[in-house]
């Protein structure tokens, strides 16, 4: 029964994050189900993504019941993720591990100062013509890459790439973030499954949940004034760099020391 409750909490959150900021909420539940489910983290990230189908489709639903969706937009983002996402793989092969986690965080300061030096609007809308495709594959491929080198997914780059690169209103970047995830999280799952990486009952509890709390995340973002939105925003960008860097650090130190010849350290 704790751990059961763990499961549900971790759902809750996933949701309201869901539905609060546009993104997949991958980035707390990973950690989690490691620490509470007692996952390794390839583990713990398959397992994130059947959380994660649910909460993104009721989220995305919510949004598109009211009119707050870019479907060709979203299609479009997750053209150039499923590009982008092979590269940062191939990347996190080559980048040193102390370097990735830095990476992220400059690409955070990034993101942050462009929100503060651009307004926020409830109403702005995406016009889809040929240099509005061009940035919605360079923010989708960005997103990919991104993912694929770090393990964040997408929504941190494609809310604040269309509110500040396209003007879209907070409502309607978040709307398209979540549609956007809704077929690589699919695909991903049903990969996984094949695959046997899934503990099936874990993603469901928090799945379920977080898809139940997810609608309750789009209301509040719904009647936050969106540059309380920003800050909030912002916030959670801060979280997700700490969570990123201390991620890597585990990572250098779990990583065994190769040993030379002579048996001291290399």
């Amino acid at each position: 029964m704790p751990r059961t409750f763990a499961l549900v909490a971790i759902g809750v959150v996933a949701g309201l994050l869901s539905g609060l900021f546009g993104v997949g909420g991958g980035v707390v539940v990973v950690p989690a189900l490691m620490a509470f489910a007692h996952m390794d983290q390839r583990r713990a990230s398959a397992t994130s993504l059947v959380a994660i189908a649910p909460a993104a489709v009721v989220g995305a639903a919510t949004y598109a019941v009211q009119g707050e969706v870019h479907w060709l937009a979203a299609l479009t983002l997750a053209v150039g993720s499923v590009v982008g996402a092979p590269i940062g793989a191939r990347l996190l092969r080559t980048i040193p591990l102390r370097v990735l986690p830095w990476i992220f965080v400059g690409f955070i300061v990034v993101v942050l100062v462009s929100l503060f030096t651009s307004v926020p609007t409830r109403g702005g809308d995406v016009r889809f013509g040929v240099v509005e495709a061009a940035v919605l594959l360079v923010l989708g491929l960005l997103s990919g890459v991104l993912s694929g080198l770090v393990g964040v997914g997408g929504g941190v780059v494609i809310v604040p790439g269309l509110e500040v690169a396209l003007g879209a209103g907070d409502l309607l970047a978040k709307g398209t973030s979540l549609l956007t995830m809704v077929p690589t999280t699919i695909s991903g799952t049903v990969a996984n499954l094949r695959r046997r990486a899934v503990d099936l009952r874990v993603g469901l509890t928090v799945g379920i949940t977080a898809a139940v709390c997810s609608p309750v995340g789009a209301g509040i973002a719904r009647l936050v004034d969106p540059r309380v939105g920003t800050w909030m925003f912002a916030a959670f960008l801060v979280v997700v760099a700490v969570l990123v860097l201390r991620r890597g650090a585990r990572t250098r130190r779990d990583r065994p020391t190769p040993v030379g010849t002579d048996g001291e350290t290399a």
